[in-house]
């Protein structure tokens, strides 16, 4: 079973949320949290897998609990909720160690895939919120000189698989590009995350960015 908490300051919004999950027998709402330290209390009193932040709450946002959960709960994965016209804090989220972001008009069954993808440490980003936009807000704050100090132990292969999982790719179709077994591909990100102290891939991702590797080709 994969163990969900659902944050938000709307104890409506929550009440719905938890509805959509309840119908998967695979997902177990255990907690809920109306403010960031509520979460991030929940997340370290109890084992948490996924947990649905949104990023805008009084007393305590989404953004600072993420990088709360990342520290004092490594193993939870964050999944922030955002409305439409918030792409700005993106980046900020991502940074804080979040696994990805959701609309809040997201659909049941993409709700429910969302929160397996992320249990499963793949990346969970708004279909309509576009790689373009993304990168543009990455770039806009980037620091290229520590990304690229940060890459520099990486091997060619382990650059190779950073820069595919920079465009949003899973460990499936990376492993197909570079001809490579699935674990072989898990094995590469793991020592990645090691090397750079990405603390999830998307913040890997986002590193890929920086350093500009996905201009190499």
């Amino acid at each position: 079973m994969i163990r969900a908490l659902v944050a938000d300051d709307e104890a409506l919004m929550r009440a719905g949320i938890r509805l959509i999950l309840d119908h998967a027998d695979d997902i177990d709402v255990v907690a809920e949290a109306g403010n960031g330290p509520e979460a991030v209390a929940a997340c370290r009193a109890q084992q948490i897998d996924v947990a649905l932040l949104d990023i805008r709450m009084p007393g305590g946002d989404g953004i600072a609990a993420a990088g709360d959960i990342a520290r004092l709960s490594p193993r939870t994965c964050v999944v922030m909720l955002t409305a439409f016209g918030e792409e700005a804090s993106v980046t900020r989220a991502l940074r804080a160690g979040a696994s990805g972001f959701l609309l809040k008009d997201t659909g049941p069954a993409d709700l429910i895939h969302a929160v397996r993808l992320a249990a499963r440490g793949e990346p969970v980003l708004a279909p309509r919120i576009t790689r373009q936009l993304l990168e543009q807000h990455v770039m806009s704050g980037r620091d290229t000189e520590a990304a690229l100090r940060r890459t520099d132990e990486l091997t060619p292969a382990e650059r190779d698989v950073l820069r595919l999982l920079g465009t949003g790719l899973s460990n499936a179709e990376i492993a197909d590009r570079l001809y490579l077994s699935a674990g072989t591909v898990k094995a590469h990100i793991s020592r990645i995350l090691t090397r750079t102290g990405c603390a999830n891939r998307v913040q890997a991702a986002v590193l890929a960015h920086d350093a500009g590797l996905l201009t190499d080709r």
